[in-house]
């Protein structure tokens, strides 16, 4: 029999479609709905939003349902700022709650990127942090334009009543340009995490140690690897090599306008599905830098190429044959995968964190290789595939769900 719909069901089911619209009530909640968006330099009776490390400069603002922070970095120039807004949230957290350890505190936001992939990070902290690299997680916004759920809850979170509990969101090193990221909303619970269920949106561990290499079932070696020289967009170095008498060594370098690219062939995977992070292998030659140890200077960027030229040979790739006449940034992700130094000595190995969804992307064949940039005054050179076979090629280590 058809079920007949009286106007009291009616409203009963439209209230159900508003109630799952909305975020479930947190104990600190702001679904950016006022009629303005309460601002304070401290973050205690409104939202403090600030950027460092650049010249990015940042503003937050009240929406039409949502706030958005904007960041204009078009002055920066090495792309190493980072942008935050940060509440504080404790007053109306149960801390008390925290202290036999059975319970955690969750952060949890709706957002939507202007530019994508990028990664963003969710952080909890007190008057007493001193490691603001603990209960900190980054996410991977694959798509723009999209709203996406994201959530972190800590572990052994050390707090009680009385502390000053923040809750901050941040945006690192998206590029030189100007980005938008919308919050829908923005909330912190103290939870049960037996209970609670998984976290959203997948948490990426901040620089994690280092995996053990021996520990990842897959060890693919690039199927080509090349220089680019942005200064000279239309030179191939496809020869590059060092000479030693009689002998010549093809390398791949970095350093100064110099880039190296790298492509796999994922074949065999088609349709696979990667199990954790895993790790990006390059075998050093030689590394010339600074003997003293500067804040981000130094060190090998590692980007995603999303696009360009997808069989791009060593023998004939430029700069401006990889773009195919698009806009770089739209080809070279701007935000690195990973800022690390690089290991000194001949045949010393590096190995660098690539999240999940970075290796998912490249077997998806939507990320179309990996880019190794320099981040400050760096030369390094790596032996390339073409160097004995390939036996100190580049690799990429990892694991598939079974």
């Amino acid at each position: 029999m058809r079920r007949v719909l009286t106007p009291a069901r009616s409203a009963l089911l439209l209230a159900a479609v508003v109630l799952v619209s909305l975020p479930a009530a947190g104990q600190f909640l702001d679904d950016f709905r006022g009629p303005g968006l309460p601002k304070d330099p401290d973050g205690i009776r409104g939202w403090a939003y600030f950027s460092g490390e650049g010249n990015a400069v940042m503003d937050f603002v009240q929406g039409d349902g949502f706030a958005s922070i904007y960041v204009d970095a078009t002055k920066d120039r090495r792309n190493v700022w980072w942008a935050l807004i940060k509440h504080k949230v404790s007053e109306k957290l149960d801390l008390a709650r925290l202290r036999d350890f059975s319970h955690e505190l969750r952060i949890e936001a709706r957002v939507r990127a202007s530019h994508a992939p990028r990664r963003i990070n969710l952080h909890l902290n007190t008057q007493k942090t001193v490691d603001f690299h603990s209960h900190l997680m980054e996410f991977d916004l694959p798509k723009p334009n999209e709203w996406r759920v994201i959530s972190m809850t800590t572990r052994n979170f050390q707090a009680e009543p009385g502390d000053t509990v923040n809750g901050q969101l941040a945006l690192m090193d998206w590029g030189l340009g100007k980005y938008r990221l919308d919050v829908d909303y923005f909330k912190v619970d103290v939870v049960d995490p037996t209970s609670a269920g998984p976290d959203l949106g997948e948490p990426i561990p901040y620089h994690p140690p280092l995996a053990d290499p021996k520990t990842f079932a897959h060890g693919i070696a690039v199927a080509q690897d090349g220089v680019i020289d942005i200064e000279n967009p239309d030179v191939c170095l496809g020869r590059w090599r060092v000479r030693e008498g009689d002998k010549e060594t093809a390398l791949v370098s970095v350093g100064g306008n110099l880039s190296v690219i790298l492509r796999w062939n994922f074949g065999t995977f088609a349709g696979k599905k990667v199990a954790g992070s895993g790790l990006l292998e390059l075998t050093t030659r030689s590394v010339e830098r600074t003997s003293k140890d500067i804040p981000d200077f130094g060190l090998i960027r590692v980007v995603e190429i999303l696009g360009g030229e997808p069989g791009w040979n060593r023998e004939s790739v430029t700069w401006n044959s990889l773009l195919r006449g698009a806009p770089p940034d739209l080809v070279v992700c701007p935000q690195m995968i990973i800022d690390w130094p690089v290991s000194e000595g001949d045949g010393a190995k590096t190995y660098l964190t690539i999240p999940r969804p970075v290796l998912q992307r490249l077997i998806d064949g939507r990320t179309l290789g990996i880019a190794v940039r320099p981040l400050g005054a760096i030369q390094a050179a790596f032996y390339s595939r073409e160097y004995e076979d390939g036996n100190f090629a580049a690799r990429l280590l990892f694991n598939t769900a079974l």
